[in-house]
């Protein structure tokens, strides 16, 4: 079979994005897990930094396929999980990192599964998802419920999942709090559907104007959004929320969003930091310090994180935005993505 083994993009994604097909055994069913085929991948602005940035992790192969979201259905049973609730046919949402398990590890030890450096690490260093089949861990499958697309499922265990672990393990938002989110890309736009569950009053910033009015459509009051090209600092300011604004959700990541979380949340407040597009920001110590902020980083999620969120796709609770494109426009998927064409997520769909 015919799978992308290894996509070499240049240093700009401005530039040609070269793919490299390559013909790949179908992986052996595992004993403890499933040969599933896959259905629908998910892209994600990561993909880009894997294939460009030099802090290569330990466990990184020198070539591998790239894909951490992925729906697909079960098409063979390892021996040890045959018994463990799950058929040939069904349809399963993947998790890229699913941890070892085992109670000797530092991380799966504690929860942090998402943390293991033991286990498989699907589409991050190794074989992911941009493939026909993949081998998964039981502990790398979540049941889909029926009436969610496979190309929802797909983007769900990132995009949304990662959300809301951020929001809700992490930043344990309330539902009396005063949030201001910066961001309303692939991630964050789910989140904002998520901060909207919670029942907490949600600020929002975008660069793209269209994308703050969704947000009004799925009923953020106009009177907080922040206009596009509008100065964070002085639209709190000017608006009188100086002071409330218990805890910052930062979804972008740039020198410019840092700053101002840290400028406009309040003393004793929080500041969620998910997005990555500067690498390195700065920490302005006298705030941080007068403020006694705390700052707070995430990463991933957990099984039952998916579980959760599934279970609220399936209620129409939250609603994640997905285009679809096939697997072998992924470069120019890709292309989109890091120019700011896409406005939420893309599924790639399976032949």
């Amino acid at each position: 079979m015919t799978v992308p083994a290894r996509i070499n993009i240049p240093s700009s994604i401005l530039l040609t994005i070269t793919l490299v097909w390559e013909e790949v055994p179908v992986p052996a069913t595992p004993s403890g897990g499933f040969l599933v085929k896959l259905l629908a991948s998910g892209v994600c602005h990561s993909d880009h930094s894997l294939l460009t940035s030099e802090k290569q992790r330990p466990w990184f192969q020198g070539k591998y396929t790239l894909g951490h979201e992925g729906c697909g259905e079960i098409v063979q049973i390892g021996e040890e999980v045959k018994n463990a609730g799950f058929s040939v046919g069904d349809r399963i949402a993947t998790i890229a990192v699913p941890g070892c398990g085992s109670e000797d590890c530092a991380e799966c030890s504690r929860d942090l599964a998402q943390l293991c450096e033991q286990a498989h690490h699907a589409g991050i260093g190794q074989d992911g998802f941009y493939a026909p089949f993949a081998a998964l861990d039981l502990r790398a499958v979540v049941h889909v419920p029926k009436e969610i697309p496979s190309s929802v499922a797909a983007v769900a265990t990132d995009a949304v999942k990662t959300s809301y672990h951020a929001i809700v393990r992490r930043a344990e938002v309330k539902s009396h709090e005063t949030v201001f989110l910066f961001g309303l890309g692939g991630l964050g736009f789910n989140a904002l559907q998520i901060v909207l569950h919670i029942g907490a009053r949600v600020i929002v910033s975008d660069i793209r104007q269209e994308r703050l009015e969704e947000a009004a459509r799925f009923g953020v009051p106009r009177q907080d959004l922040v206009p596009a090209g509008k100065s964070v600092q002085d639209f709190v300011r000017e608006n009188g929320l100086q002071g409330k604004i218990d805890t910052t959700l930062d979804f972008v990541g740039t020198h410019q969003t840092f700053q101002d979380a840290q400028n406009i949340v309040r003393r004793g407040g929080k500041l969620l930091c998910v997005g990555t597009l500067d690498e390195e920001n700065t920490i302005d110590m006298k705030i941080g310090i007068q403020k006694r902020l705390s700052i707070i980083f995430t990463y991933g999620g957990q099984w039952r994180d998916l579980q959760e969120v599934l279970d609220l796709i399936s209620r129409g609770i939250i609603r994640p935005q997905v285009e679809t494109a096939t697997l072998k426009e992924f470069p120019q998927v890709l292309k989109n993505v890091c120019d700011g064409k896409v406005k939420a997520r893309v599924a790639l769909l399976h032949e």
